[in-house]
């Protein structure tokens, strides 16, 4: 994943979670991001997924409980 498409994802989290970009950091998950509930996170998935360009797996979507994970999931779909 490029840099520029690393910064993709981050925009598209925060502007699906309603937060700032600069508070978009590999350990926000749903226990510190309020409003980051289920239905939250499937819509960052298809976002992500529409954003990105690929397919996420059920497996890779159990993957992806935190930012950190949604960018090692991304990571290798992309690579």
């Amino acid at each position: 994943m490029t840099e520029a498409q690393e910064k993709q994802v981050v925009q598209v989290i925060a502007d699906v979670l309603n937060i700032p970009a600069g508070q978009v950091t590999p350990d926000r998950s749903p226990q510190n991001v309020e409003g980051w509930d289920s239905v939250q996170h499937l819509n960052l998935v298809l976002a992500i997924e529409q954003a990105a360009g690929i397919q996420l797996d059920p497996e890779e979507i159990e993957e992806m409980q935190s930012v950190g994970g949604i960018l090692e999931v991304v990571r290798r779909k992309t690579a």
